[in-house]
């Protein structure tokens, strides 16, 4: 690619970071550096949630090349190519809609690398001048370093032709920079309003901290499962609810290549076609494993509710829990609409949101003496 393509799409992506930043400096905030770290999470949420539509509408390979559109700096440049792959097939998977879409989440991605490099440039320049917690270089360096590496497996996608692996695997690290920068938002309130004590016991105390991390272990589970049936095209391998296969409990699966990590999409091990028992298998263990989701997250809500500090996230993956059950049953009764599994991957990330929050909070929280 040519340096002036990527000094473009650097240009592009100062641009769309200009107005975070923007509203980072005119804010009434006195912590400005606790309201440029909320914003990333909220543009992280957006972008994730804004990936969704681009895997759902099919618009991962809009542009099969990386960081660029046939290495110009975006569609309006790359017109005539464009067209030309259009033309030959006029559905995809190269047409101007999914290029634009493709390009926009590159955009974006390209923008929170920005902010990110700004929040890190700023902690490690307040670091050196006044040594405040609340600035300690370490966390913002890492997440310069998570990013990075998101962006590599963002080129995989494309590079690789959106094999599963590659493609669930940057779903999951685009979750955990949610985790990541929500936990470091987290950090800063503390900085600045310290939770204090949490009016209860220690065991109870250990008991719901033990809690909120089994249920990060269970959402992390449940979110591979899922991106494992999207980027496998598994979503309608069960058209029925509760049961699946013509109306059976457990139907026709074929686990082991289903769950084969390292093949190519649609394509066994072996190089042949994808049987549909096999989609059928990827289908009804996120399904399934759905359950486990609901009564380990339900259970430590209940548990967590007398603790006033953790009564607002736990109200947060109350709600979550249930709209995610409703958008998951709709998208096949619905023969997956793309509005509700939009929302289905919203609620994904909400949910990673939510539960973080309550990670952090009771981390910080100190027993009744």
């Amino acid at each position: 690619m040519h340096h002036t393509t990527l000094a473009q799409m650097a240009i592009t992506a100062l641009i769309v970071a200009l107005l975070p930043l923007s509203m980072v400096w005119i804010s009434s905030d006195v912590n400005k550096y606790r309201k440029l770290v909320w914003i990333s999470v909220f543009i992280t949420f957006d972008l994730i949630v804004f990936g969704a539509f681009t895997r759902l509408t099919d618009s991962g390979l809009g542009c099969p090349d990386w960081p660029g559109c046939y290495g110009l700096a975006n569609p309006f440049l790359a017109h005539a190519e464009i067209r030309a792959a259009e033309l030959l097939q006029p559905t995809g998977p190269v047409t101007m809609f999914k290029a634009w879409v493709e390009m926009i989440h590159r955009y974006f991605a390209m923008a929170i690398g920005v902010l990110i490099m700004a929040m890190m440039c700023v902690a490690w320049y307040r670091w050196r001048r006044e040594r405040k917690a609340g600035y300690r270089p370490g966390y913002p360096t890492m997440l310069f370093l998570v990013v990075c590496l998101q962006g590599a497996f963002g080129a995989w996608t494309v590079t690789l032709k959106l094999q599963p692996v590659i493609v669930t695997t940057h779903l999951l690290l685009g979750m955990g920079m949610l985790a990541l920068l929500t936990w470091f938002g987290g950090l800063q309130d503390h900085a600045t309003h310290p939770f204090g004590n949490a009016g209860v016991t220690p065991p109870a105390l250990r008991r719901i901290r033990w809690l909120a991390a089994l249920s990060g272990a269970v959402v992390l589970v449940q979110l591979f499962l899922g991106g494992w049936v999207s980027t496998n095209y598994a979503t309608l391998a069960c058209t029925e609810f509760p049961l699946c296969g013509g109306g059976k409990v457990i139907p026709e699966m074929d686990f082991e290549h289903g769950f084969h990590l390292w093949r190519e999409l649609g394509k066994t091990s072996a190089g042949h076609y994808l049987p549909f028992s096999a989609l059928t298998a990827i289908h009804w263990v996120h399904r399934n494993f759905a359950l486990v989701v609901f009564i380990v997250l339900g259970y430590t809500c209940w548990r967590a509710w007398r603790v006033a500090v953790l009564r607002k996230p736990v109200i947060g993956i109350g709600i979550v829990l249930v709209l995610q059950a409703l958008t998951g049953v709709a998208t096949i009764y619905l023969s997956f609409p793309l509005t509700i599994a939009v929302l289905h991957n919203a609620g994904a990330a909400a949910l990673v949101l939510f539960l973080t929050m309550v990670n952090y909070r009771a981390s910080f929280l100190t027993p009744t003496p």
